[in-house]
């Protein structure tokens, strides 16, 4: 049986095509609870600010915690977390990562030895040369999205699919994530200035909707998928994405459409679906592929301020304020309790896995 969902403990348990499992809960105080094999799981709390509904997330992950701030917002009918940084740079800062550097950089990885890229190394090769931060963000983002599949594949009992009609990141696909790569950066720079004069930032100009009025105004947008997905093809077969996969979104949806239909511009082959095709995809999963990039892109620029003038990195501007926003500072703390509570929900979805094959009739 490959989806569960047991009213009673309120939990929703999805088996994947790629062995992955997938456990959500949704309590009625709107606290939810995310864990997948393999994978970082989450414990989400709802809060308000400023009369707007916000989240906090507590992942945990091999033992260690982090946290991540969500904007609520309801959009066509359904209620998306957009993500909202606990904290920006200074403008020079933006504009450093934004802008071509004054020399373009050879820029050597340390990840060249390590198994997930061996396993991955037909799908993607980094630039040689990285004429500005978007160009290195867009390799450290997809670099970072390949290792965590390949985890979740060792720890996790994922597939690792056949290499059969795979169809790689080009060169052409990967210009697009680095132009999308800029766009977030500009983007977010934006919101730094709003949230320096203390103005309140739409979710809608930084989630789902602006994106896809973009689209509407003849402006393709990209999605790198980071984590598995079963999506479903224009002719109605069921196929799978996996982290690093790129999709293209091409055409917006209906005003009361709650998916949207994207093109497959790189895949891993096997299962996986293939290039070209066209999948819909729901606009809550858009929404969390979105979150993903522009939170992979905020470690990626602390990286790039941790290292710079090291390993050929340009040094970035002398001062660099960074500014937390009010509602990361008023929002109730982490959930000290994350950890086990994430083990106990997946004990109750083995559990409740257990009743629901037991329910099963024996085939005749």
């Amino acid at each position: 049986m490959s989806d569960v969902h047991d009213v009673r403990r309120g939990i929703d348990v999805h088996q994947g095509l790629n062995g992955g499992r997938r456990v959500m809960v949704e309590r009625p105080d709107h606290s939810r609870f995310v864990s997948q094999r393999g994978r970082p799981g989450f414990v989400q709390h709802s809060y308000n600010f400023h009369g707007h509904d916000f989240a906090r997330r507590t992942y945990v992950y091999h033992g260690h915690t982090y946290d991540h701030f969500y904007h609520g917002y309801r959009y066509h009918g359904i209620n998306i977390n957009v993500y909202a940084p606990s904290r920006y740079w200074g403008r020079a800062y933006y504009g450093w990562a934004y802008n071509p550097w004054i020399t373009p950089i050879h820029y050597r990885w340390g990840w060249f030895g390590d198994p997930w890229y061996g396993r991955y190394g037909y799908f993607f090769q980094p630039y040689s040369v990285y004429p500005s931060a978007a160009f290195w963000l867009t390799d450290y983002i997809i670099s970072a999205n390949l290792e965590a599949a390949y985890a979740a594949q060792q720890e996790g009992g994922e597939a690792i699919y056949d290499t059969n009609g795979a169809a790689p990141l080009t060169p052409e696909v990967k210009q697009q994530i680095a132009d999308e790569v800029r766009n977030q950066l500009a983007l977010e720079n934006q919101e730094a200035q709003q949230n320096a004069l203390q103005q309140d930032i739409d979710p809608g100009s930084s989630g789902i909707a602006r994106i896809i009025n973009d689209v509407a105004a003849d402006h393709p947008h990209v999605f790198l998928v980071s984590a598995p997905l079963d999506v479903v093809d224009a002719s109605g077969t069921e196929c799978a994405l996996s982290d690093g996969d790129a999709l293209s979104m091409r055409s917006a949806p209906a005003v009361d459409a709650t998916a949207a239909d994207l093109v497959v511009l790189s895949s891993k082959g096997g299962q996986e679906c293939p290039g070209s095709d066209t999948v819909a995809i729901s606009l809550d999963d858009l929404q969390e592929m979105q979150n993903h990039m522009r939170e992979s892109i905020d470690q990626g620029l602390q990286e790039l301020q941790t290292n710079q003038g090291k390993g050929g990195l340009p040094r970035a501007p002398a001062s660099q304020p960074v500014e937390q926003p009010a509602y990361s500072t008023i929002a109730p703390p982490p959930d000290p309790n994350a950890a086990s509570e994430i083990q106990q929900q997946d004990q109750q979805a083995n559990q409740a896995v257990t009743e629901a094959n037991q329910d099963v009739p024996a085939p005749q």
